[in-house]
């Protein structure tokens, strides 16, 4: 079955990717690509309590998912959300772990709270006063595909409402770090619509081999984590050129995308 949209707006936190028209440069070719450590933002948008209690990966979720809805031009609330991590909060997980290897049993509430997958979709709502329909997914390597492909069956389900569909990851603390390796912080959010302005997308499975990237850098930033997997997209909406490019998804198969600017 294929599936088709609109693209109103991308957001990007990644190295050396502080924000879509950085990575646009980059990505499109225009510039050398010198990778740097991921810079996490802080979030004005949530209230002081709230910003202090928010970890790394709540800040790249949203960060990323303000800019997009920002350059789509419509408010952050109006979105229903996808969210999508391989990940999720490594820091608190591992943190936790300690807690209850340790004598003192006791953990922290705001950890507690701050562990669970569907985090950033929590804080989402607390930042953007959104009271629409927020899903948290996880699908291993496959987590950017299987997040699209769910921000694809909304929108055929509920043409008339536009959908924000944020990945991200981050790396685990040692030992988790060296049993699954992340290698560096990474959000993109891509906000779709079913007859808005942009780009067409279209998406359908296939048994493609999944599509790298040129640049050698680029590309071990692609491999090196999930949520990079879309980078091959980008470059697509980067160069401002029609493309089809495969996406990892599951073994075996990939998703195809279809870009028409």
């Amino acid at each position: 079955m294929r599936l088709a949209a609109r693209i109103e707006g991308v957001g990007v936190v990644g190295p050396a990717m502080a924000g879509w028209a950085a990575a646009r440069e980059a990505l499109a070719g225009r510039g050398p690509y010198e990778r740097v450590p991921t810079v996490v933002p802080a979030i004005d948008a949530l209230p002081a309590t709230e910003r202090r209690r928010a970890g790394k990966i709540v800040r790249l979720a949203l960060a990323a998912g303000l800019e997009a809805a920002a350059n789509a031009g419509r408010p952050a609330r109006d979105f229903v959300t996808i969210f999508t991590s391989s990940t999720g909060d490594g820091d608190v997980l591992h943190a936790i772990c300690e807690t209850l290897a340790s004598d003192d049993r006791l953990i922290s509430p705001t950890r507690f709270h701050n562990s669970v997958h569907n985090a950033p979709a929590g804080y989402w709502g607390i930042a953007t006063g959104s009271m629409g329909t927020a899903d948290s997914l996880a699908a291993y390597d496959g987590s950017f595909a299987a997040g699209l492909i769910e921000a694809f069956a909304r929108l055929a389900v509920e043409p008339s409402q536009p959908v924000l569909l944020i990945a991200y990851d981050a790396p685990y603390p040692e030992p988790l770090q060296a049993t699954r390796p992340i290698a560096d912080s990474f959000a993109l959010a891509i906000a779709l619509s079913a007859t808005g302005g942009g780009p067409s997308i279209a998406i359908e499975t296939t048994r493609e081999a999944p599509a790298t990237m040129d640049d050698a850098a680029l590309e071990r930033v692609r491999r090196g984590i999930p949520a990079a997997r879309g980078l091959p997209l980008l470059q697509c909406l980067a160069r401002g050129e029609p493309g089809r490019v495969a996406i990892d998804y599951l073994e075996g198969l990939a998703l195809a995308v279809e870009v028409e600017p």
